[in-house]
């Protein structure tokens, strides 16, 4: 049942907004919604989790919807191959394990419905893999929903100023206001898209 946006649709779906307003959460509480509404869907991608330890946030991890997880980047590592790693603020990131774990996710393959993908920032940008695979998939007309950062200082990362340029993005942006009209929103447009294929 994979299908095509309708005509004068949005297919991809960005959601912006601060740090730690709630993108993944809102991202999980939609597919929840879908999983629910839509049994059958075929749903593939992933999302970044905080690795914490106590009240320390030590990293992030990727899980990906079929349940499988790794290292992201972490401010713990510090092996002889961590030291080759990109740094982002504390953290050094494992592009490695990343790749191992996103990329699989974000292969067009007949029948999936719908990508969902948290999240397209300057850690997963690291890979030079991960932003031409995302383009594929924009490419492919396969609803895509993701999260992406709020631009600092007014300056956009490259690939995510590419994203939220794309003919065919709606960009959402999350604030504590609107978060569950928000979640309402974004569900409505991709049963939308779900319906008018």
């Amino acid at each position: 049942m994979a299908m095509a946006a309708a005509p004068g649709s949005s297919k991809c779906l960005l959601v912006t907004g601060p740090p730690g307003v709630g993108k993944t959460t809102l991202i999980m509480r939609v597919l929840e919604a879908l999983r629910t509404s839509h049994p059958h869907l075929t749903v593939q991608g992933f999302y970044t989790r905080e690795v914490r330890e106590g009240a320390d946030r030590v990293g992030f991890e990727v899980v990906t919807l079929d349940g499988r997880r790794g290292p992201l980047a972490s401010s713990k590592i510090s092996s002889t191959e961590s030291f080759r790693w990109p740094t982002v603020g504390k953290y050094k990131v494992d592009v490695a394990s990343f790749e191992s774990l996103a990329l699989p996710q974000l292969q067009i393959k007949e029948g999936i419905d719908l990508f969902i993908v948290d999240e397209v920032g300057k850690m997963e940008l690291y890979s030079s893999s991960f932003f031409p695979a995302v383009l594929r998939v924009l490419d492919s007309n396969i609803p895509f929903l993701a999260t992406i950062p709020i631009p600092k200082f007014g300056r956009d990362i490259p690939g995510v100023a590419r994203l939220r340029n794309h003919p065919g993005a709606t960009v959402f942006t999350l604030n504590p206001g609107n978060r569950d009209a928000m979640k309402d929103t974004i569900y409505s447009q991709i049963v939308n898209l779900l319906q008018n294929h």
